[in-house]
């Protein structure tokens, strides 16, 4: 797994610090109908620290590999997420659907690569 873009914000509230990072990561998805095939693949991770007086007191991280072979789909998710201060906790509540309808993207590069 690899990160590709990092998208980070800051919130304070009261005398906690929440530091946000939106990351598209980068992988391999394998496929194995007709012949072994790799197909390029990314993904998203969340993660939030709570810092209280310098000291990060708490990591929350989640993440979703394979999402899509498009890069810019899941940038595009990315930034929904970074726009709206989305906690690792509520990941796949926002993104669910939007991930259920991406995984036909990886037939349609399936179709382009070898007809069985």
């Amino acid at each position: 797994m690899l990160i590709v873009e990092n998208l980070c914000r800051s919130e304070k509230y009261e005398d906690v610090e929440y530091n946000y990072s939106y990351r598209v990561i980068k992988d391999q998805v394998i496929f194995a109908e007709c012949e072994k095939s790799e197909i390029q693949s990314y993904g998203i991770e969340v993660e939030r620290q709570d810092i209280v007086e310098g000291k990060v007191i708490k990591i929350e991280r989640d993440f979703v590999k394979c999402i899509s072979p498009h890069r810019h789909k899941v940038h595009n998710l990315v930034k929904v997420l970074y726009d709206n201060t989305v906690s690792p906790l509520h990941l796949l509540d926002v993104l669910g659907e939007y991930i259920d309808q991406y995984i036909t993207d990886f037939d349609e590069v399936l179709k382009n690569i070898y007809i069985c």
